[in-house]
């Protein structure tokens, strides 16, 4: 069996009339935590988006293997049923349906099985104890009046409660302040195992603080233009970006 989980080979992407990214390769295997990093407007986002298929990017050359299957061509839908999750930079809010009801539907359509809803239930206390979100956030519309922080908590929680094979997470720090950013760090360990991997996408470091990455990827102007461990990160923090402009 193979432990790559994402392959990403020579994908160029448009975004209308402009291409965004210019041949990016990547692979992803099973149990590690990926980065990539780079300043605004270098691809970031469109990377996570191409990878889930968002109709607004075309893709125009390159494919992307998911766990053994080629998903370039499926629908966002059929990518997310095959195990892969999108954290949003900002999330979604929706009136009239709570937390508890978005998740257990999301699951329920991910799984294709019923879920016991005194069971789920408890599982869902039992993350939002440990991501220090009010319990009573659970009968909340999703997302409606919720602060910066809770909504990307939240987000987490998703991706605690779905346990996709692997979590892209678009910019979940961004806008957090370190006691969230902590909370978030350990949501992506208590989620993290031998069989998934994650992919976070962010143009600072702070995450890095308290969380343990194998691989960081500098994008600048739509390709990687340097690959290296968290010592990178490191390098970026002290250095910025202009060395690799």
């Amino acid at each position: 069996m193979s432990d790559k989980l994402l392959e990403i080979k020579d994908l160029n992407v448009n975004a209308e009339e402009k291409q965004i990214l210019k041949g990016i390769n990547l692979t992803i295997n099973k149990g590690e935590i990926h980065v990539i990093m780079g300043p605004n407007g270098s691809g970031k986002s469109t990377t996570a988006n191409a990878i889930l298929n968002n109709p607004v990017y075309t893709k125009t050359q390159g494919n992307i293997v998911f766990d053994g299957q080629d998903i370039t061509n499926l629908k966002t839908d059929e990518i997310a049923r095959k195990g892969v999750f999108m954290s949003f930079q900002l999330p979604e809010e929706i009136p009239g349906v709570s937390v508890t009801n978005f998740l257990k539907y999301a699951k329920n359509k991910v799984t294709g099985k019923p879920v016991k809803i005194f069971q789920f239930k408890d599982e869902l206390k039992q993350y939002m104890e440990s991501l220090n979100m009010k319990p009573e956030n659970m009968e909340r519309s999703l997302n409606v009046g919720f602060s910066g922080g809770e909504k990307k908590k939240n987000e987490i929680l998703q991706m605690l409660v779905l346990n996709p094979k692997l979590a892209i997470l678009d910019e979940t720090d961004s806008g957090l302040d370190v006691d969230a950013i902590k909370t978030v760090s350990k949501g992506i360990e208590m989620f993290k195992n031998d069989e998934n991997a994650v992919l976070i996408i962010t143009h600072n470091t702070k995450i890095l603080h308290s969380l343990k990455v194998d691989y960081v990827h500098v994008l600048i102007d739509g390709k990687i233009v340097k690959t290296g461990t968290q010592e990178l990160a490191k390098d970026i923090e002290d250095n910025g970006y202009s060395q690799y402009k």
